[in-house]
């Protein structure tokens, strides 16, 4: 975050003072991080007293004043020096994203947060920082990880981590970002439409990555044509100057290069796609004895094409998309075709929970892939370990561990189980 005094946040979000004179508003600056738990704020942060389920965060800003806060960001008096802001009312609960919002204060203390972090965000922007925005249904947090893998030998990079990527993960992303920092990788989600572009209008994206239309939240959004619409908020929201990766495998996305002014760059499995000639593709695919992918990439630019061999650090075919996503990024931000496929070999998973591959003492091998799950993730899951059970040809056996999903899908979405096992290579009853 860039420094700022208390005074100067309040202005920023259209808070009231509490607990701190005006004088001392303005010589106490906040030099520190942004936290929403106070047990993570250190010297110089700002905190932020969001309501939850179990806890409050107002009751926690003694402590995070305590642990060195120079002040609270909060929706009523919390006794300690604190930028307050009017709760929004329990219409304006932002319920789907926190837990617990009855009032509306955590809507209230999210909105300001957003407020700062677009002011933040617009400073760096002009002291040279680059934004990398990233949707699609599934895939974002491995793409995320892999952008930010293959943009470090060219800067400093902040990215979240997991899938921090709501009203609440992508402000506080931002605020991770100083004057130091060249790359700012965020991923964007969305469960209503509307939801990406006021993410976008927080921290526009010179670079947005769109890697396909699938079926999470397919419940809320009630179909496909609703997703690709919010997905393309994002390819909306790139000014001309900008640059906009879509995934060209996936007419849906695909079709986004009508909706944006910005330089379309187009990635694939294929040279040449239905939408026109790729910019960014791979060669004849293939998979190792743990399904780790290998290609041949390939970069197309005005002086002609460049290639390099790829082995990828990561598990499963699906993960091809994704490094052409961000190879294409890279290749954007300056680097080359051997620069990218290095950094890609080196890249593991990073995140918990989306493919991590472990062999055990007594020889089996686990693929914990349990973050979260819906029908596209499911067949890419069970696609790989299929693939790693019949490595080498051995034919080793296998079972999935599949827990109850709390996600809402629709009846057409649940029906379509015994095929999606089937397309992953095990026998259905």
């Amino acid at each position: 975050m860039i420094e700022l005094t208390v005074a100067e946040i309040a202005d920023i979000v259209g808070g009231t003072l509490a607990d701190i004179s005006p004088q001392d508003a303005a010589r106490r600056r906040v030099t520190g991080t942004v936290e929403f738990d106070s047990r993570a704020v250190g010297p110089g942060g700002l905190f932020l007293a969001l309501p939850g389920a179990r806890s409050d965060g107002h009751d926690h800003a003694g402590a995070a004043i305590a642990a060195g806060a120079v002040a609270v960001l909060a929706a009523r008096p919390v006794g300690v020096p604190a930028v307050v802001v009017a709760p929004a009312g329990a219409s304006g609960s932002r319920a789907g994203v926190l837990e617990h919002d009855p009032d509306g204060s955590g809507a209230a203390v999210l909105a300001a947060l957003a407020k700062l972090a677009q002011v933040v965000a617009a400073e760096l922007v002009a002291g040279g920082l680059r934004i990398v925005g990233i949707t699609g249904s599934s895939g974002k947090t491995s793409t995320k990880d892999l952008v930010a893998a293959v943009l470090k030998p060219l800067g400093e990079v902040v990215a979240p981590p997991g899938s921090f990527n709501n009203e609440l993960g992508h402000p506080w992303t931002v605020l991770r970002a100083t004057p130091e920092t060249d790359f700012l990788v965020l991923e964007m989600s969305a469960r209503h439409p509307g939801n990406i572009a006021a993410l976008a209008e927080v921290a526009p994206p010179a670079i947005g990555v769109v890697l396909n239309v699938g079926t999470a939240h397919l419940g809320e959004f009630g179909s496909r044509e609703a997703i690709a619409q919010t997905k393309s908020e994002l390819p909306q929201s790139v000014p001309a100057s900008g640059v906009v990766i879509l995934n060209a495998d996936d007419p849906a996305v695909a079709a986004m290069a009508g909706v944006t002014a910005a330089r379309v760059v187009r990635v694939s499995r294929a040279e040449n796609t239905s939408a026109g000639p790729s910019q960014v593709w791979a060669g004849p695919v293939s998979l190792d004895e743990v399904a780790r992918p290998c290609f041949t990439l390939h970069h197309r630019d005005g002086s002609g094409t460049t290639q390099a061999q790829v082995r990828l650090g990561v598990y499963g075919d699906h993960q091809v998309t994704n490094a052409l996503c961000a190879a294409a990024v890279a290749l954007e931000c300056g680097a080359d075709v051997d620069q990218v496929a290095a950094a890609l070999a080196g890249a593991g998973p990073v995140s918990r929970h989306r493919m991590h591959v472990t062999t055990r003492a007594d020889g089996v091998t686990v693929i914990d892939d349990a973050y979260n799950a819906n029908p596209d993730s499911m067949r890419a899951g069970l696609q790989a370990l299929a693939w790693i059970a019949h490595g080498g040809g051995t034919g080793r056996p296998k079972s999935a561990g599949v827990g109850r999903c709390s996600v809402r899908w629709p009846s057409s979405a649940r029906t379509r189980s015994p095929s999606m096992i089937a397309s992953a290579g095990w026998p259905c009853a």
